[in-house]
């Protein structure tokens, strides 16, 4: 699939959006069906063989891994919707594309038989692709206005082409707009079940796990093999006219591959714990900044390298610095951002009774 998606990677960069082939490819690569259930004809996949995957599709297109990425993600949604709701999202099979309007940014009133939903959601990855959708939005209750995730089918949104980013062009992360749309109430559920993992008819360890220890994984997948390409490039340019005393070149090498490196160590720790049966305290905030961090050191691997072209890193033509937008572009994503994931980690850390040093 790598192989397919950097053919076309440049193409997408331009058109704003993936080729055919590749969402094609995406779809058939399994990734829409990895995180949906196994009696729905999903695989239950793991966190780290979504980043295996993912990550090894990134070494082709940042994009088109980033879109093979959230629809695994979204699809892992679903499995918290009522029954009822499973089976009418799944009824035509598990490699339905499902996508995923996360932020809260719609509206939702109750009506007889279930919700009437409006709403926009920017930045909406793979939507043009999409089968259906799991938007956010907020309902009234007990006073307040709760988040809920409603699964809208494609014929119920319509796309708007606002997606004019600097990187990661090919993702067309396009507005999804629903106007006045009924959802029955079988279609619907709270943002506080998926962020606990109080999944529906699954005991599966990638639908019972909390959403901190995946969301990090989903986003930050991507940048992994982005800055393995980055270094594949580079290497390439480097090695014409290299000599044995060219001890620079060749410590700028080495600094660059144990970065990588360590940063996959990082982001396949965070893959083993969401895997694993239970998180401790620790590991529920020590996760996200791992995450966060992981991708900080992949963004500057890829800074560095490109300094290091000189001046052919700059032109259009160049690989190296779409993968350079790439990653800045990624990185800001809310889930990777280090502060505010550094800072739950640490208040943990310098806790007297379950910190650093503590017994």
């Amino acid at each position: 699939m790598a192989a397919t998606a950097v053919r076309y990677a440049d193409r997408a960069d331009t058109e704003r959006a993936l080729s055919p082939t590749v969402t094609e490819g995406i779809v058939d690569a399994g990734f829409a069906r990895y995180f949906v259930p196994a009696r729905w004809g999903g695989r239950d996949g793991s966190a780290a063989g979504l980043l295996e995957g993912v990550s090894a599709l990134a070494q082709g297109c940042t994009s088109a891994a980033w879109c093979a990425s959230v629809i695994a993600g979204a699809a892992r949604m679903g499995a918290y919707l009522p029954e009822e709701g499973q089976a009418e999202l799944w009824a035509k099979g598990a490699d339905t594309t499902v996508v995923g309007a996360l932020m809260p940014r719609g509206s939702a009133t109750e009506v007889s038989g279930g919700w009437r939903v409006t709403g926009e959601w920017d930045y909406t990855s793979a939507v043009g692709f999409s089968d259906w959708a799991l938007v956010c939005a907020l309902v009234p209750q007990d006073g307040a206005r709760v988040p809920w995730f409603f699964a809208v089918p494609r014929a119920d949104y319509r796309v708007a082409d606002t997606w004019t980013s600097v990187g990661m062009r090919g993702t067309a992360s396009n507005t999804l707009i629903a106007d006045n749309v009924f959802v029955p109430a079988h279609r619907g559920f709270t943002r506080q079940d998926m962020i606990e993992g109080h999944s529906v008819g699954s005991g599966a360890r990638c639908h019972t796990a909390p959403l901190r220890l995946l969301s990090g994984l989903l986003f930050g997948a991507p940048a992994l093999g982005a800055a393995r390409a980055a270094l594949h490039v580079w290497a390439e340019d480097s090695r014409t006219g290299v000599e044995e005393e060219d001890l620079g070149l060749r410590t700028a090498a080495a600094r660059a591959v144990i970065a990588v490196d360590g940063a996959e160590l990082l982001l396949a720790r965070a893959a083993r714990v969401a895997d694993a049966p239970a998180a401790t305290a620790l590991e529920l905030v020590r996760t996200p900044a791992d995450c966060a961090y992981a991708v900080e050191q992949l963004v500057e691997v890829v800074e560095r390298l490109l300094r290091a072209t000189g001046s052919s890193g700059q032109l259009a033509a160049h690989p190296l610095q779409r993968i350079w937008r790439d990653v800045h572009s990624l990185a800001s994503h809310v889930a990777l951002r280090f502060d505010p994931a550094a800072g739950a980690y640490g208040s943990r850390l310098l806790s007297p009774t379950a910190g650093i040093g503590a017994p």
